[in-house]
Formats: C-alpha cells, structure tokens, sequence
C-alpha cells in the first residue's frame, strides 16, 4: 500500500445494488430517455419549418436550420440506441432477479425438507412398517377369532344321535299302534227314540193317487 493511499485513504469500494435497486434505477433512466426524444423530435419538427419557411427568402437561415435538425437527429439516434441497451440490461436485471427469487425459494425448500430428513432413518422407517404390518396381522388373527361362532359338543357323535332319534320315532310309533288295537268297545245307543218321519211319497205313486181319485169324481 503506498504512502498517499495510508495517508488520505484508498477508493472505498462502494456495495453493488440489489437487482431491484438497480430495474428501478434502470427505469427512472429509461423514462428520462423517452421525455428527451419527444423533446428532440419536436425540435426535429421545427428547425424542418423553419428551413421550409427561409428556403427562398433567407437561404443562409434555412441551411443553419437543416445543421442543426441533423445535429438533433443524431442525438436521437445515439438515444435509440442507448434505450435499447438500458431495455436489454433491465430485462436481463429482471430475470435474475426472478431467477435468485426461484433459487432462493428452492433451496429454502432444500433444507426445509433436509432437515424433516435428519431425525430419519431409512432402516429405521423400514423396521417400523414392518411393525405395522406384522399388527395389522395379529388384528386381522384376532377378529377372525371373535367372528367365529363358539362350537359347544361338538365330540358328539352325529351317527348316534340319529340311532336315539330312529328310536325315539319308533317307540311313537308302537305306542299309536297299541292304541288302536286295545279299543274293542261299540259306541254306545242313543238313549231318545228318533222322531217320526212321515215316509215321503214317489212321484210315480202321487200321479197313479191323483188318477184315481179323478177316476172316482167321474164314476159318481
């Protein structure tokens, strides 16, 4: 470091600009640029009049005036050019900065997720699903189990409770014969004599009946 930078201080560096401070930089300027075209083009316009106007009265006037439109003219140039530099430079700005937000944002999920991560391992989660499975077994064992109807007697012997039935159908069946071979008695006669019933009459023997007494009438 030399004497003069010791004594009266080196340049201090100044900070760079964020990518916002320098798009809003960057737009101020660019306004700026277009107020100065309109400015030139309307000076544009009236050194034109002015030459048109002194053309034939006052040549020297009219030439002094078409100096100065070309001068305003590649003024206007050099600004088209310098907004499409300042255009491109704000849209390139504009990107990275998109770009940083999108960065920033990733690896902010990066570590968020790194970090969910650190407290985990992979074995360990592996063992634990096996866990779950194998519970999820013994649960599924144990409501199979519940489900299933209590099966009381079931050593008895199926083939002998159908002989006891057979037996059982049998002595019912002997007992109704027996009751019917045992019952030897008439039923006994009704104690009241029947009513009377006057014998109706054919109706072979009303007609001979009724030719005979029309027989008799005729006779008398």
């Amino acid at each position: 470091m030399s004497f003069f930078t010791k004594v009266f201080g080196g340049k201090k560096e100044t900070a760079a600009p964020t990518t916002a401070e320098a798009i809003q930089k960057l737009r101020v300027t660019e306004d700026l640029l277009v107020k100065k075209q309109a400015y030139l083009e309307d000076k544009i316009e009236n050194e034109l009049m002015t030459a048109r106007k002194n053309g034939t009265k006052n040549r020297r006037a009219a030439i002094q005036a078409l100096k100065r439109k070309k001068r305003y003219e590649k003024q206007l140039q050099q600004i088209d050019g310098t907004l499409s530099t300042i255009e491109m430079q704000r849209e390139a700005l504009e990107s990275a900065n998109t770009n940083t937000a999108v960065l920033t944002t990733m690896k902010n999920a990066a570590d968020a997720l790194k970090a969910a991560h650190q407290h985990m391992d992979v074995d360990q989660v592996h063992d634990m699903m096996d866990d779950i499975a194998e519970q999820q077994d013994v649960a599924k064992e144990i409501s199979d189990a519940i489900s299933n109807p209590v099966a009381f007697g079931q050593d008895v012997d199926e083939d002998e409770l159908e002989k006891e039935l057979e037996e059982l159908e049998q002595e019912e069946l002997d007992k109704e014969l027996l009751g019917i071979q045992t019952t030897d008695e008439l039923p006994a006669v009704p104690a009241t004599s029947l009513p009377n019933v006057p014998a109706k009459k054919t109706k072979a023997k009303q007609e001979d009946d009724d030719d005979l007494k029309e027989l008799e009438q005729w006779a008398s």
